[in-house]
C-alpha cells in the first residue's frame, strides 16, 4: 500500500503571521533591528539560499540592502522578514526556486518560502495603480500598497482549481487520466511531463463549476463524483491552487481541446509508480513519461490517489 500523503507540501506552515503588528511602526523597527531575512531573488525566479534542505536566513544587520517586508514571528518570537534583492554569498548554500525544493523543506520553511515568494510577486505586479497608473508604494510593512491619493490595495490570489480525474476504482485495476499541456515543452530529458487537469475559476463561478467546466472543455468527460482534497499557494505568480478528486467513466471518449491539452491517457497505479521511478515509457514514442514536482499539489493528488 502506497503512504497516504499528510498534506500538500506547500500548504505546511508554522508561521504566525501577526497580522495585528502591521502597522505598529515601532514595534516593526525593534523587530527589523532583532529579526532574521530571507533574501529573495525575484529577478532569478524566485530563489533563495538552501543549506541541507533549510532555508539560510541572515540577521537583519547582515542582510543586503533593499525593501523588506514583514513575514510574520516564528515559534520562539523571532520576527522574520523577506528582502527581493540579489542573493549574498554563504558558504555551504545553494540557490534554489520553491518548485525545486519545497517538498523538502520543513514545515517553517515551506510557510515561509511561500508566503516570501508569494507576497514578493504580488509587489511586483503591483508597482502601479490600476485605478490612476501612477506609482505606488508599499505600507503596512509590505502588506499593502498605497498609490498617490493614499488609496490602499491589499495582496491577492487568483483561484485556480485543479481535479484527478479518476475511476474510482481501488487496487491495482484503477486507472486516473493525465494530460499533457500543449504549451509544455520537453523535459530536460527530452521526455513529456503528464499532469491533472487544471484552470483558473473564472468570474462568477464556484470552484466546483470550474472543475465540471474545465475538465469538459479540456477532455470532454462529464464527471460522475467531485470530492474537495486540499489548496495549497502556488506564488507563480500569485495562485491559489484548489485541488479535487473526480471520477469518471473511462469508456467515454476522450475529446481534447488542442489549445490546451495536446495528449491525454489513463495510466494504471502500476503506470504511475514507474513514472515516479522513473521508468515509463511513451508506448508509441518511447520517451520518457513523468510526473509534476513533488512541491506540486498536482503531485500530492497523485499520491492521494495511490494509496486508495
Amino acid at each position: 500500500m502506497h503512504e497516504q500523503p499528510g498534506s500538500p507540501p506547500l500548504a505546511r506552515t508554522t508561521l504566525d503571521r501577526a497580522a495585528h503588528r502591521r502597522t505598529d511602526e515601532a514595534w516593526l523597527a525593534d523587530a527589523w533591528q532583532r529579526g532574521l531575512v530571507l533574501v529573495v531573488d525575484l529577478a532569478k525566479g524566485g530563489r533563495a539560499l538552501v543549506k541541507d534542505n533549510a532555508l539560510v536566513l541572515v540577521p537583519s544587520a547582515e542582510a543586503p540592502e533593499g525593501e523588506h517586508w514583514f513575514l510574520g514571528v516564528d515559534r520562539d518570537g523571532t520576527p522574520l522578514w523577506t528582502i527581493d534583492t540579489a542573493l549574498p554569498e554563504v558558504e555551504g548554500a545553494r540557490a534554489a526556486t520553491l518548485r525545486e525544493v519545497g517538498h523538502l523543506l520543513d514545515d517553517r520553511d515551506a510557510g515561509v518560502f511561500t508566503t516570501a515568494a508569494a507576497l514578493g510577486n504580488w509587489h511586483l505586479s503591483h508597482k502601479f495603480s490600476p485605478r490612476t497608473g501612477e506609482p505606488t508604494k508599499a505600507v503596512e510593512a509590505g502588506w499593502a500598497r498605497a498609490d498617490t491619493d493614499g488609496k490602499l490595495m491589499w495582496p491577492r490570489t487568483d483561484p485556480a482549481m485543479i481535479v484527478l480525474v479518476h475511476d474510482g476504482e481501488p487496487g491495482p485495476r484503477g486507472r486516473c487520466l493525465l494530460g499533457h499541456n500543449a504549451t509544455w515543452g520537453a523535459a530536460p530529458d527530452g521526455g513529456l511531463r503528464f499532469s491533472c487537469l487544471a484552470g483558473y475559476v473564472e468570474p462568477g463561478e464556484s470552484a466546483e463549476a470550474s472543475v465540471v467546466r474545465e475538465v469538459g472543455e479540456e477532455v470532454g468527460l462529464r464527471l460522475t463524483s467531485l470530492r474537495y482534497a486540499g489548496s495549497q499557494s502556488w506564488p507563480y505568480p500569485g495562485s491559489l491552487m484548489l485541488g479535487y478528486h473526480a471520477t469518471a467513466d473511462p469508456a467515454q471518449p476522450l475529446t481534447l481541446d488542442p489549445a490546451e491539452i495536446d495528449e491525454a491517457h489513463w495510466f494504471t497505479r502500476d503506470d504511475i509508480k514507474r513514472m515516479i521511478a522513473g521508468d515509463y515509457r511513451h508506448p508509441e514514442t518511447g520517451v520518457p513519461m513523468g510526473l509534476p514536482m513533488p512541491s506540486s499539489i498536482a503531485f500530492y493528488l497523485i499520491e492521494s490517489w495511490l494509496a486508495l
